[in-house]
């Protein structure tokens, strides 16, 4: 798929693996909308790469639909990228044994109603745009969806409960997604990247001593992966047209320990 002066929508593009997709793809000659709740950041990545800014929540639906007519008005829209999400690291019950010191219900859901639940909206609404374009080939493609899980859908650590939950329902939900999308000509994969350096591990010695640990799970190659690989990644399954229905885990071959 060419997306070449197509437009292509970028959730959390404004830093780390969105930013580095944002670029990806207007280098291949897409208008791209950052879409993000950071707006200087965004604002200036847009200005950049020639493209649009949107502040968006992506559990907003107005905002999400702002996302999309910005994208219109650059060009047809064929791309999105799902990358806004968010973390959060507590065990499922507290050392002390009382009902208080349990998970926190409310930053359980919090974590499912961006991770899952907005990046379900965000398919919904998008993918409702691209269905109304002109198909581009004889097969009838109209666009193509990129979501982010995790390894953590998979080798999920200790505390890591809500954001597994999370990643692990927008695998699950990626096939039937692409099954539902098969109607309207547009596809939708997953990436499940491993631990790849970004901007959330920090900066200083203590960031990299950290990160250094982190490399003990990595087969090959013995490192972190790169923002830039993910990215190059997303641009594949966009423009890959056989491409559909697939979770493709992006870590070098590391399997998480509990901890």
């Amino acid at each position: 798929m060419d997306i070449s002066g197509a437009s292509a929508i970028i959730t959390g593009g404004a830093s780390g693996l969105g930013e580095s997709t944002a670029r990806a793809l207007a280098a291949r000659g897409a208008k791209v909308v950052v879409a993000d709740l950071n707006d200087e950041k965004g604002t200036a990545l847009a200005t950049e790469l020639g493209g649009a800014f949107v502040h968006t929540d992506v559990t907003d639906t107005d905002q999400v639909i702002a996302a999309i007519t910005a994208a219109q008005d650059l060009g047809p829209v064929r791309a999105l990228v799902n990358c806004a999400g968010i973390g959060w690291a507590t065990r499922t019950v507290g050392k002390d044994g009382e009902y208080a010191s349990a998970h926190d219900l409310g930053i359980f859901r919090k974590v499912l109603e961006v991770n899952l639940v907005g990046t379900f909206n965000c398919i919904r609404l998008v993918a409702t745009a691209m269905g109304r374009e002109e198909a581009l080939n004889e097969d009838g493609e109209k666009g193509a969806i990129v979501n982010t899980a995790s390894l953590a859908a998979f080798d999920g650590q200790i505390g890591q409960a809500a954001y597994s939950a999370s990643k692990g329902g927008v695998v699950g939900m990626t096939l039937p997604i692409a099954r539902d999308l098969g109607a309207v000509g547009v596809r939708c994969c997953t990436i499940a990247p491993g631990l790849i350096d970004t901007p959330i591990y920090g900066q200083g010695d203590a960031s990299e001593q950290f990160k250094d640990r982190l490399k003990k799970d990595v087969v090959f190659p013995k490192r972190l992966g790169y923002s830039t690989e993910f990215a190059s990644l997303a641009a594949e399954l966009i423009t890959n047209s056989y491409m559909n229905g697939e979770t493709i885990r992006l870590d070098g071959a590391a399997r998480l320990a509990p901890k």
